[in-house]
């Protein structure tokens, strides 16, 4: 039964990383907060959930980050410091790596667009693991 309570406790984790992202969070917090040491939190929910928590609090962040831009009314360096990152270049670099275009080219990408939230959260939701499509080739011209 160990596996259950363990099993447990990282939803436990989870659910705080998903409502806490824009506090400052780190491992041992959230491995204190579940009684369970920072390497087998990080083990543990790896291999439940199948990402580190670490890159889990940043994708909820890169997922509240995008929505965020799609309003349009907060600069980029306002939405890095809003979803809790501290740093403007470690959040634009992840934000490129997960969503394959920089967080102010998103921006202006959708400062255009009249789509509901729900459609806009849906088909743009981010892509874990640093498996963002790279740029489209551009398209040959007609002669």
């Amino acid at each position: 039964m160990a596996d259950l309570e363990d099993l447990r406790r990282l939803r436990r984790v989870r659910d705080r990383i998903d409502r806490e992202y824009a506090q400052p969070l780190d491992v041992e917090a959230l491995a204190r907060g579940a009684h369970m040491s920072a390497g087998h939190l990080s083990r543990e929910f790896k291999r439940a959930y199948g990402e580190s928590p670490y890159s889990y609090l940043m994708t909820r962040r890169i997922e509240r980050a995008m929505a965020l831009l799609r309003r349009g009314d907060l600069s980029v360096t306002e939405v890095c410091f809003a979803v809790g990152s501290s740093s403007l270049g470690t959040f634009s670099t992840r934000f490129t790596e997960l969503v394959g275009i920089s967080p102010g080219a998103y921006r202006k990408q959708h400062e255009t667009l009249d789509v509901p939230s729900c459609v806009a959260r849906v088909a743009t939701r981010p892509v874990r693991n640093r498996e963002a499509p790279g740029p489209a080739a551009p398209l040959a011209s007609a002669p």
